[in-house]
């Protein structure tokens, strides 16, 4: 079993919230940080009918318990959002602490369920990052596989993992909820989003494509980011001199369900569908070590109205990264690096993350990374 690096101390008491996708590990996670908890699935059948026509069981059998559990751990809470005021007055009234996990804030943001006044944290957890797989880690293997556990740890089956998950989100997250009247158009409009990933969101092209309206489509990317199955990274505007774009890019939060939803076959460097791939995984990297390290840094992007672009920015300009697949960094690669400096002279640091060989440093302080050394140095607290 490979040792996640998300940081939730067990010996504490303070209630929080664990979000993440689906099949990403947070009730295996759960499970071993606290072993002897008492534990609610509300993925059982049996579970979400007692709690959802009669909440306030939960408080009763809690307090037939012999003795009161250190830790109490519901799973999937945003099945039952009324569950959440018991919880908020059990932590009141008798102090309970509470572990919440979920894979979709929809329900809880569109209901305005109570979120516990600020009494609870917050915790992401993501699929594996390339440092929790060790030295076994191979990009190649994670690009095609995506970050899922149950994925990337059995790549011979991915492809029919990755299937049965699309399947599932859809029947199980969209379908059951009702939160679309048209599932074949919202199961066309995945596909399409797909093609999209990593980049300036368009929403009449995409609209046009699907055969709808861009309002509904900017509502389904809307259900996407709820769902955690993607996320929207912003344009950055801070006191722009130059003409830039506004609109957000996005990011599917496992790129094995981009390769499943657009249809790619296997991928290998040099192949354009492999340097789109490779910049989700430095999103993801990048996110990842944000949210586990504590840090929540914003991140955007960076794109001139000419052409020339950023892909991340971290922070108010404390890292600038370029993700570019290739074994041979040239000073094509380096322009949008070499812009955002001369619009924004107090950029920290700036680095390229790609297939060479070996690190080095550009005459006007540019990072040239590979990928390894990228992971180590992010992973490692000596990049951000």
């Amino acid at each position: 079993m490979l040792k996640r690096l998300i940081k939730i101390d067990a010996s504490k008491t303070e209630t929080f919230f664990l979000w993440g996708p689906r099949q990403v590990g947070k009730s295996t996670l759960l499970g071993q940080l606290y072993p002897d908890a008492y534990s609610v699935d509300l993925l059982r059948a049996e579970s979400f009918i007692r709690y959802s026509s009669r909440p306030q069981l939960l408080r009763e059998e809690l307090q037939a318990l012999p003795n009161k559990p250190n830790r109490i751990v519901i799973d999937e809470i945003q099945k039952i959002p009324l569950l959440l005021d018991e919880i908020h007055s059990l932590i009141e009234s008798h102090q309970y602490s509470f572990a919440l996990c979920g894979s979709s804030a929809r329900k809880l943001k569109r209901g305005h369920a109570n979120l516990l006044g600020g009494r609870a944290l917050r915790f992401e957890l993501t699929g594996f990052s390339a440092a929790e797989c060790g030295a076994d880690w191979d990009l190649v293997t994670m690009l095609n596989t995506g970050y899922m556990p149950r994925h990337y740890l059995n790549p011979d089956r991915s492809e029919s993992y990755l299937r049965s998950y699309v399947y599932d989100y859809l029947k199980e997250e969209i379908a059951a909820e009702g939160i679309v009247r048209n599932l074949p158009v919202f199961s066309e409009f995945l596909r399409i989003a797909a093609l999209s990933d990593t980049e300036v969101l368009n929403y009449s092209t995409i609209a046009r494509d699907v055969g709808v309206s861009s309002p509904t489509i900017k509502e389904y990317f809307t259900i996407l980011v709820d769902t955690l199955l993607g996320k929207e990274l912003p344009a950055f505007t801070k006191r722009p001199k130059r003409r830039t774009k506004q609109a957000p890019k996005f990011y599917f939060d496992d790129v094995g369900v981009v390769n499943q939803l657009a249809k790619r076959k296997q991928l290998e460097p040099k192949q354009m569908a492999f340097g789109k791939a490779f910049e989700n995984w430095v999103f993801h990297e990048i996110h990842a070590y944000s949210r586990y390290s504590g840090a929540w840094h914003d991140l955007s992007y960076w794109h001139l109205s000419s052409g020339i672009e950023v892909d991340f920015i971290v922070g108010d300009l404390e890292l600038a990264v370029e993700a570019k697949s290739s074994s041979r960094i040239h000073g094509d690669h380096l322009k949008g690096l070499r812009e955002l400096k001369k619009e924004y002279p107090e950029l920290k640091k700036s680095c390229i993350v790609c297939l060479e060989e070996k690190a080095r440093i550009t005459e006007d302080g540019i990072l040239i990374l590979p990928y390894k050394e990228f992971v180590e140095r992010l992973w490692g607290n000596n990049l951000i």
